[in-house]
């Protein structure tokens, strides 16, 4: 077989194997704009840059300049949904409005329905000598994990309960169901059970394996207190609704300032 030439090195040449630098390819060593001699990196990094350092655009290529804070836009939407929804009750209850009528027509037909003593069971979760020693146990677990700062987001959330349950008892003045008392709009047996059970599901969540777990034992807990609590003609399903809303609302603020915490503490935690 008859073998093609190979072109004749030229005497000056360095070597055969050395590849030699053609006008216009790029390298990455060549010299800066400024001629300094410095090796030019195109992604403009110093050299003694870590690659892991680099930041990256939000469609996840390569960038130069750090990532830019983002609001949380969802839970602001979350937090403004539930919010809407418990004026628009609370407006029903104060202007004796259009709801009013089948609201109660509802509970009143609810109410003395199933068995007293399981019913009686479920009001009674919502009690505090109930629901916040469950929430006792949470926070003293966190505490000792050293999620300190969570544990302390959940009292606050726990203490805010009354602030803002008993002013708007005191304003709408609802009349209870099966009494000719007042003060029964929202539903503060509701709102203790959502935001205790709740409360302890998020401090728990990141110790136990399946931590869905730990939030559907809340819903289903605060589920029954507020069924309960409408078979026994304790409230209206208004009162109880409301309550739903104002305790989602707490436990959304609170999940949010607990997962900023642990991603700081993760940060500052030093590495092996």
């Amino acid at each position: 077989m008859r073998e093609t030439p190979r072109p004749q090195e030229a005497a000056g040449d360095a070597g055969p194997g050395l590849p030699q630098h053609r006008p216009g390819s790029a390298s990455a060593h060549t010299a800066g704009a400024s001629r300094s001699g410095t090796p030019h990196r195109s992604d403009g990094r110093p050299p003694h840059t870590p690659r892991g350092a680099r930041h990256t655009d939000p469609t996840g290529h390569p960038g130069t300049l750090p990532p830019v804070p983002r609001w949380p836009v969802l839970l602001f939407s979350r937090l403004a949904a539930l919010l809407t929804v418990f004026a628009l009750v609370t407006w029903q209850v104060v202007a004796d409005g259009p709801l009013l009528g089948p609201d109660e027509r509802l509970g009143l037909a609810l109410a003395g329905r199933g068995p007293a003593a399981l019913s009686d069971l479920f009001a009674d979760l919502g009690n505090m000598e109930v629901a916040v020693p469950v929430l006792a146990c949470a926070v003293l677990v966190a505490w000792l994990r050293r999620a300190r700062r969570e544990a302390l987001y959940a009292v606050l959330a726990m203490a805010a309960v009354p602030l803002l349950v008993v002013p708007v008892k005191l304003w709408t003045d609802r009349q209870g169901p099966l009494t000719e008392a007042t003060g029964y709009y929202p539903s503060g047996h509701t709102a203790t059970a959502a935001v205790a059970y709740g409360a302890a599901a998020l401090l728990l969540a990141p110790y136990v394996r399946r931590s869905w777990m730990m939030l559907v034992a809340a819903v289903l807990l605060t589920a029954a207190t507020s069924i309960g609590l409408v078979l026994r003609g304790y409230h209206w399903p208004l009162d109880v609704l409301a309550s739903w809303c104002l305790a989602a609302a707490l436990l959304l603020v609170l999940r949010e300032v607990s997962s900023r915490s642990r991603r700081r503490s993760s940060s500052r935690t030093p590495r092996c």
